[in-house]
């Protein structure tokens, strides 16, 4: 089992309420070079959570923190009329990213949670991990 010490939230900079699949975040990778989707679970509007990649192989989701990390990816980020930075999630999404991040830890103590801003300048995921607002 590969070393896991981080766990990286992400979002897929898209418009609050526009619905994206695992088959979608696969498409837009794969156009962009990647071997596959980068991220190993992407959370649906409804609370759904999707494996991507694999959990034991390593991610494509954050540049230079891909070796001992998970991705999480919520579909959301954008407001959706000004298309800016927004925390999106709906009250299912945050149920299920909590739900997903305590499993997670749980498998991998010692586990610490990110937001993808953290090693990147982005917005993304669009709310501050810091806080404890998972």
């Amino acid at each position: 089992m590969r070393r896991i010490d981080k766990i990286i939230i992400h979002c897929t900079a898209t418009p609050e309420g526009r619905p994206v699949s695992v088959a979608d975040v696969d498409r837009w990778h794969r156009a962009r070079g990647f071997r596959m989707i980068g991220y190993h679970y992407l959370i649906g509007l409804d609370g759904s959570v999707w494996a991507g990649r694999p959990e034991g192989e390593m991610g494509a989701h954050c540049k230079g923190q891909n070796l001992h990390s998970l991705g999480i990816c919520y579909v959301g980020g954008l407001d959706k009329d000004t298309f800016k930075p927004k925390d999106t999630r709906t009250p299912a999404q945050r149920v299920a990213m909590k739900k997903l991040v305590d499993r997670l830890r749980a498998r991998y103590p010692g586990a610490t949670i990110h937001g993808h801003r953290e090693f990147a300048a982005k917005a993304c995921p669009c709310f501050d991990i810091a806080d404890g607002s998972l």
